[in-house]
């Protein structure tokens, strides 16, 4: 009688180790939030180029090595958190732009400016991080700055009515210049706090860009 071979033991899963409650991948996502947290106040208290990647890891509780996990340079943590805000600020503006697609563009055009306001100002950090140190960084930052205004331009042009005298491209390249002039007056806004002037109010800086785009508004329709 020829005996059978036993049956082979089932492979076994790996086990996930989990360290307080959590798994290998979701530490490593938590070290990435706690490194942009970290970036996020240290280049709005003391500018991007006055920040090291030890002190972020140190204001972070993450090792350097954890650092470079995740960013390959303190340029490649900034583009990250860029690219965070940026995502926020959009699906912030986009929602509120969805929610009134139904009203009169006289009746939009305020809520949206004072959406994207309050999307950068009521952390005024946010709009540090991505109006007050952006500039002169490096070309690959400087290329998806030009990207969030192309968006924005972009943007506008989707949202306000449609003005048959233009062409789409020109259409387009006037909302460019717009955007251009608003973030313009949002920088501005910023230097002012910075410089120690009286700080205007967000609903100040609010007012100044409704009333740049209603001016120019006004300008496409009589022509």
């Amino acid at each position: 009688m020829t005996r059978s071979k036993p049956a082979a033991a089932p492979e076994r899963t790996p086990v996930r180790r989990r360290i307080r409650g959590l798994d290998a991948d979701e530490r490593s996502a938590q070290r990435r939030r706690q490194l942009l947290a970290a970036a996020t106040e240290l280049f709005a208290r003391q500018s991007y180029s006055g920040t090291s990647i030890e002190q972020i890891c140190q204001a972070a509780y993450v090792g350097t090595k954890g650092f470079y996990d995740h960013f390959e340079s303190k340029e490649a943590c900034y583009t990250a958190l860029l690219e965070q805000i940026t995502a926020q600020i959009q699906q912030r503006v986009a929602q509120v732009a969805a929610e009134t697609a139904d009203q009169e563009w006289s009746a939009r055009l305020p809520i949206l400016v004072a959406a994207f306001v309050h999307a950068i100002a009521d952390d005024p950090r946010l709009a540090k991080v991505t109006f007050g140190e952006a500039g002169g960084i490096s070309p690959a930052v400087e290329a998806k700055r030009r990207s969030n205004r192309r968006w924005a331009a972009d943007f506008l042009n989707r949202q306000w009515p449609v003005d048959d005298s233009l062409t789409d491209r020109q259409g387009l390249a006037l909302c460019l210049a717009i955007i251009g002039g608003m973030f313009e007056l949002v920088a501005d806004w910023l230097h002012h706090h910075d410089d120690g002037g009286d700080p205007d109010s967000v609903e100040t800086l609010t007012a100044d860009l409704a009333r740049l785009l209603i001016v120019v508004d006004a300008g496409r329709r009589v022509r």
